[in-house]
């Protein structure tokens, strides 16, 4: 592989697979969960603490071990093959092809806005026809990932404040007020509704762990790796605290809560919503324009960092052996990203945007618990292993977004059961597939 990233498209590549299509649509079901203004806040602030929690681990990991496929890297170096495998299928059946699937989803309801795509079957072809186009575009040189990777992070970033801006000082609606209670809504909405809605937020904040499944083709990864985790953490949380504070400024929390949504799936996005109170005839427009390149921008960066966890498996002997071949002019894993851009289409024709984020967060909040240990076991199995990074505030920060993380993933099986258990086995049937590969090759 070529390291062709450096410290700027590095960071574009971290800002762009975390802000995609969650800070526009899972308002409306925090609203829903926990029913004031303060506590949906609370929510999206807990959830990017607990994120940069995890960035901050994962920075240490990265940078100790730059080489390409993420937490199968840190997994397999710490635990051993099998963990790392299920990781690896995971990422191929949930997490990096169900991400594409609804940023592929999420970009058809946005087009809709403002162009005539009212049936569902329309939608779906759109989000299918999407991701096959950037499935295309990463089948190049890396470089010219990262190029296009930066431009739209650089885009979606001047979007999304202009709709904050805009509120804050032309919307006509907006109000103090609005982040006063409801009358007659609780103080306090119980752990189970407050770790539900840290669950929708969580899916914004997905994709602070992408960057390092990339790592193999990072310049300088001992330094930049860390400085584009950290520097890309603290861009997304002023974006979305930004934007938030601006629903919330604008818009009663009851008209948040009747946003789009599993519950209200005919009504406006929250923030199509928040736009029209400032400019009412293109309102709708600006924030579909500012969505699609943010959806473009993180399906593009899924799409680049994705595909490199099946090639180091295949590269490791764990998965056929066809998807660790490289591009012979672009040096890119085209098989392992072939095949991504494949499932994650399928998938776009069998779930809804909401199904497809709550199984991708839950099952992956399972793994990043179990590599954030790594950093534990790392340290005691490879004391002397050069560390560039070391993670800030060790061991308190790691060990708090590991229970942290296990407390949401066992909230999540108590409140989406069904989601819950629709991972599970799908991580499950990874065994059987670990088993079979071994004993047709060996693993090395």
């Amino acid at each position: 592989m070529i390291r062709g990233l450096g410290l700027s498209a590095t960071t574009a590549l971290v800002v762009g697979t975390i802000i995609g299509t969650g800070v526009f649509l899972k308002t409306a079901r925090m609203a829903q969960a926990v029913g004031t203004p303060k506590l949906v806040l609370l929510a999206w602030v807990a959830a990017g603490l607990l994120s940069l929690a995890g960035a901050l681990s994962y920075a240490e990991l990265g940078a100790m071990l730059p080489d390409a496929g993420g937490e199968y890297v840190y997994l397999r170096a710490a635990y051993g093959t099998v963990p790392a495998f299920l990781f690896g299928w995971m990422r191929l059946t949930v997490g990096s092809a169900g991400s594409i699937a609804s940023f592929g989803a999420a970009f058809a309801k946005f087009l809709a806005v403002i162009m005539p795509l009212t049936s569902s079957a329309a939608q779906r072809a759109v989000g299918v026809g999407l991701i096959l186009l950037f499935t295309a575009v990463n089948c190049l040189r890396v470089t010219i990932g990262g190029r296009v990777q930066a431009a739209l992070t650089l885009a979606k970033v001047l979007a999304i404040a202009s709709i904050a801006i805009g509120v804050f000082f032309f919307s006509h609606t907006a109000t103090w007020e609005h982040l006063r209670a409801p009358v007659g809504a609780a103080a306090w909405c119980g752990f189970p509704a407050f770790g539900a809605a840290m669950l929708s937020a969580l899916w914004a904040f997905d994709g602070w762990n992408n960057m390092p499944m990339a790592a193999g083709e990072v310049r300088d990864p001992g330094r930049n790796i860390p400085w584009a985790l950290l520097g890309g953490m603290a861009i997304v949380l002023a974006v979305y605290g930004l934007l938030n504070l601006a629903y919330c400024y604008a818009l009663p929390i009851e008209e948040i809560a009747a946003s789009s949504s599993t519950l209200h799936d005919a009504a406006l996005p929250v923030a199509f919503k928040a736009a029209n109170t400032f400019l009412p005839r293109f309102g709708s427009q600006l924030v579909a324009i500012a969505a699609l390149l943010s959806t473009i921008g993180v399906l593009n960066g899924s799409i680049l960092t994705g595909a490199r966890i099946t090639y180091a498996m295949a590269r490791d002997g764990l998965f056929p052996a066809r998807f660790a071949q490289l591009g012979e002019h672009s040096a890119v894993p085209v098989p392992s990203i072939i095949l991504q851009g494949a499932w994650a289409s399928v998938l776009v024709l069998s779930a809804t945007f909401d199904q497809l984020t709550d199984c991708v967060i839950f099952a992956g909040m399972i793994f990043y618990a179990a590599t954030t240990t790594a950093v534990f076991v790392l340290r005691k199995k490879r004391p002397d292993a050069p560390r560039p990074y070391r993670t800030l505030g060790y061991p308190v920060v790691p060990m708090l977004f590991v229970l942290v993380a296990l407390w949401l993933v066992i909230n999540t099986v108590s409140t989406n059961p069904k989601e819950s258990m629709a991972g599970l086995g799908l991580i499950a049937l990874g065994l059987p597939v670990y088993y079979w590969q071994r004993r047709a090759k060996p693993a090395m």
